[in-house]
């Protein structure tokens, strides 16, 4: 369990680089519709090298830390347990410190994407494609080991990430058919699609977006809407985005940190929106 919601304690994102951070905005507007009003919640940039020190120096005030890339996998070892869902996929996103002083890690991004989408009613799919295999497609792997009852199918760019993608599907439980970029486009007539590239990559398949496409999973969430998402919607399809992932990974993290649930769901999209609107 966490300790007690009291005054004065501490949270923060931890990641390289981390300027750019949503989380904080986030957080903050959780605390403030909480009461929590001694709570703070501040990001630090700190890499992999710096990592040991920032959690070996932190007092008994701090509740958790979130984590983004590139410290994921390298806070595992720091930790006295991580969950069976973070283990799924050896990626740790948040800590939470307990009352008796243990370091646990989850992975509130695997199932922030199952709630994402089902906020949009994607419950369960038939199949599902993965466009991308980088760090994000193992958690959406993971997610749709949850939610996809047939085939995923991942297009990647190197037979190095096609590699790595077969060793999640198979520790995962999931049927994965791996398929060359250059037939991406054949990605956008599954029933659902997982975009999980960084900004432009998707950008050249707007033109093979189907006429009544079904739903297309977004991460990104700045820039938004992404070329992908907007032709997708101009044909009618569902689109959720990379807000509404960093949204519901954010809730589950408030919720372990805080010991309070549920979290003010509208509350943080609200401020996360006027973040976006005003960047």
């Amino acid at each position: 369990m966490p300790v007690p919601a009291t005054d004065g304690r501490r949270a923060a994102v931890l990641g390289s680089p981390i300027a750019h951070s949503l989380s904080p905005v986030l957080h903050r507007a959780a605390y403030a519709e909480l009461g929590l009003t001694g709570w703070t919640y501040d990001l630090f940039d700190v890499d992999e090298a710096a990592l040991e020190g920032f959690v070996g120096n932190l007092g008994p005030e701090w509740a958790g830390l979130s984590l983004t890339m590139p410290l994921k996998r390298a806070v595992i070892p720091l930790l006295d347990e991580i969950s069976e869902t973070a283990a799924s996929v050896d990626a740790v996103n948040t800590v939470v410190f307990t009352e008796d002083g243990r370091r646990t890690g989850d992975n509130t991004d695997i199932p922030g994407m199952v709630a994402a989408l089902r906020e949009h009613g994607v419950e369960k799919v038939e199949r599902a494609a993965i466009l991308g295999a980088g760090a994000t497609a193992s958690s959406a792997l993971a997610a749709l080991a949850r939610i996809c009852a047939g085939e995923v199918a991942v297009y990647v760019r190197s037979e190095a990430r096609a590699e790595e993608m077969r060793g999640w599907a198979e520790r995962l439980g999931v049927d994965v058919r791996i398929v060359d970029w250059a037939r991406a486009a054949e990605a956008l007539r599954a029933p659902l699609v997982v975009a999980t590239t960084p900004a432009g990559t998707t950008d050249a398949l707007t033109a093979a977006v189907p006429e009544m496409p079904a739903t297309l999973f977004d991460v990104l969430y700045e820039p938004w809407p992404t070329a992908l998402a907007a032709r997708w919607s101009a044909h009618g399809g569902a689109v959720v985005g990379g807000l509404d992932l960093l949204l519901h990974q954010a809730v589950l993290q408030v919720e372990q940190m805080t010991g309070q649930a549920p979290a003010p769901l509208a509350a943080m999209r609200a401020a996360g929106e006027q973040a976006l609107a005003g960047a």
